[in-house]
């Protein structure tokens, strides 16, 4: 990249705090679609006639004195991981980060639907 020299981490740190999360949210969901694209025609021992998809959530703990602003329960701090998953290739195809407290069947109104997917 022609640096000289190591960049140090508070400038990395500097230059993320600075940078608008959508520009991460666009790259992830080009690369999803690469990857899709890649596995599409790909045997997985299912045989699927249309794009399946399962949605799962993942709550993950957090020390509520290290991130206040999760909190989750009184004594607890916590952020939720939602995952559509194409089940032709397990890829992906929609990840939401959210409060703990947020239930998945809520995360449906935040989905696109694909033609044709069931």
């Amino acid at each position: 990249m022609g640096l000289t020299q190591p960049v140090a981490r508070s400038t990395l740190a500097d230059a993320n705090e600075r940078r608008d999360w959508r520009i991460y949210a666009e790259f992830a969901q080009r690369l999803i679609v690469r990857a899709r694209a890649l596995y599409a025609a790909d045997s997985f021992r299912v045989e699927l006639a249309h794009t399946d998809y399962a949605l799962d959530a993942t709550t993950i703990d957090l020390c509520l004195s290290v991130f206040p602003w999760a909190k989750f329960r009184t004594a607890k701090a916590a952020v939720k991981l939602h995952t559509l998953l194409d089940l032709r290739g397990s890829i992906p195809s929609f990840i939401h980060i959210s409060d703990g407290k947020l239930h998945e069947v809520n995360v449906l109104d935040l989905l696109l639907p694909e033609a044709g997917a069931s």
